[in-house]
């Protein structure tokens, strides 16, 4: 990994300056896997894909999943666009919650999604950074006592929580038709891995530990969230247009930082298929 991959922080993070033509070779995508897996994050400085070719190199990290526009002949694209313009994308009202933590396919029905890769093709003037936290630490760092109270919790996320994130004021009624579009989900707050690693299952689209009253669940996760979150758990990244960041969704969280929903900014995703369930 140290002829390719730089470390940017000891936590999560590290940085390459290879080019398009080395991308697509064996070797290096073998090593990339690898340094995934390891630090977690991985950032391509200008590497300037095109769809195509961010597709292609998606594909042979992995099982890309489609998630843009339905085609009219049948068929889905395989570009997600993130941003907040509702003329480019019917799901931007959701996608303002994206400024709080969270992680990719949390209510999928199959394992959630794998690995995120991400092109910079529009910038905020102001805000619009990413920020990534590495869940295989924040488990780590719980004390042993710590460690075995998470082990046997289990939580129910839904998209009220997530809603409620940044619309706080909303009714019990947006709430249910938040929950109507995808069903709460049940799942561990530790995520055993087959690797032997372990971490936490966490982020705004937590509603409530089971079994826990709401002042207590409430108090818990606000002082886990923290916990998981702390600066130096932390690598911030500030966009340039063609930059190319990879992260493994199943050991970090992300979030956007605020940014004008009327900025332009727009980044095109693609996602490789979980290989393992949350559920313990």
């Amino acid at each position: 990994m140290a002829e390719y991959f730089r470390p940017l922080s000891p936590r999560v993070g590290a940085e390459t300056h290879v080019g398009k033509s080395e991308i697509l070779e064996p070797a290096f995508v073998q090593e990339c896997l690898a340094a995934l897996e390891h630090h977690g994050v991985l950032v391509f400085h200008r590497l300037g894909l095109s769809d195509e070719e961010q597709v292609s190199f998606s594909g042979k990290l992995g099982d890309v999943i489609p998630q843009g526009k339905k085609r009219p002949g049948g068929g889905q694209d395989v570009i997600f666009k993130i941003t907040l313009d509702p003329k480019e994308n019917d799901a931007a009202e959701y996608l303002q919650s994206t400024i709080h933590w969270h992680i990719d396919g949390i209510f999928d029905e199959t394992p959630p999604v794998r690995a995120t890769m991400l092109t910079g093709r529009r910038l905020a003037s102001v805000g619009g950074a990413t920020e990534f936290c590495n869940t295989y630490a924040a488990y780590e760092d719980l004390s042993a006592e710590q460690r075995t109270q998470c082990d046997g919790l289990r939580l129910v996320h839904s998209m009220a929580a997530s809603h409620r994130c940044w619309s706080p004021e909303s009714s019990e009624a947006e709430h249910l038709k938040w929950n109507e579009r995808r069903r709460p989900k049940e799942h561990p707050l530790v995520w055993h891995h087959a690797s032997g690693r372990k971490s936490l299952v966490v982020g705004m689209t937590v509603d409530h530990v089971v079994g826990m009253s709401e002042a207590e669940s409430r108090a818990f996760m606000e002082k886990l969230s923290a916990h998981t979150t702390r600066p130096e758990n932390v690598y911030h990244h500030d966009w340039e247009v063609g930059d190319l960041l990879i992260w493994d969704n199943c050991g970090t969280m992300h979030r956007a930082t605020p940014y004008d929903p009327a900025s332009g900014r727009l980044m095109h995703r693609t996602v490789l298929r979980g290989t393992e369930s949350i559920a313990a």
